[in-house]
């Protein structure tokens, strides 16, 4: 599988993610609209699962042929907005993994502008495949524990 600089890069065991604010992002005021947080951090888990080696188009094929409808799916997010970014920003979107569990990760995710937080978010993500909950493949588990002890800064908001 091909890394494309676009993916972003992991430095200390967080994913880094840039990605500049449009037109589209935004509200009539030209700060970003809530949602578009969501798309950036998306983004930024998408890319930090492909740069450990979950590659999607494999993991879809795999589990299609043990169950079908595999999915790594959003179970519960805390969201805290923090200051506003507007159009034409550059923001960092960093993510890294909070909690491991068998079928599941907590995510925490930060978007940075320079050095101002701008959103910081803690998002579980279950790895879903038939309608229920199965165990994470065994080495993405063990990149996100490599990945957790080695980026211990990110935490829960408060």
């Amino acid at each position: 599988m091909a890394v494309h600089p676009l993916d972003g890069e992991i430095r200390d065991g967080c994913h880094h993610q840039q990605v500049r604010v449009y037109y589209e992002d935004t509200d009539f005021s030209g700060i970003v609209y809530h949602a578009s947080y969501l798309r950036f951090m998306e983004r930024g888990r998408t890319n930090y699962l492909r740069l450990i080696g979950a590659d999607h188009r494999a993991l879809f094929e795999q589990a299609a042929a043990e169950a079908p409808r595999f999915a790594f799916v959003v179970r519960h997010m805390d969201i805290h907005f923090n200051k506003p970014a507007h159009m034409d920003d550059v923001l960092d979107i960093v993510t890294t993994p909070a909690e491991v569990k068998g079928a599941s990760v907590t995510l925490a995710q930060k978007v940075m502008r320079g050095d101002d937080l701008i959103v910081e978010a803690q998002v579980q993500v279950a790895f879903v495949s038939g309608g229920r909950a199965r165990p994470i493949p065994k080495p993405l588990r063990i990149a996100m524990s490599a990945d957790q002890k080695a980026g211990g800064g990110l935490t829960a908001p408060e």
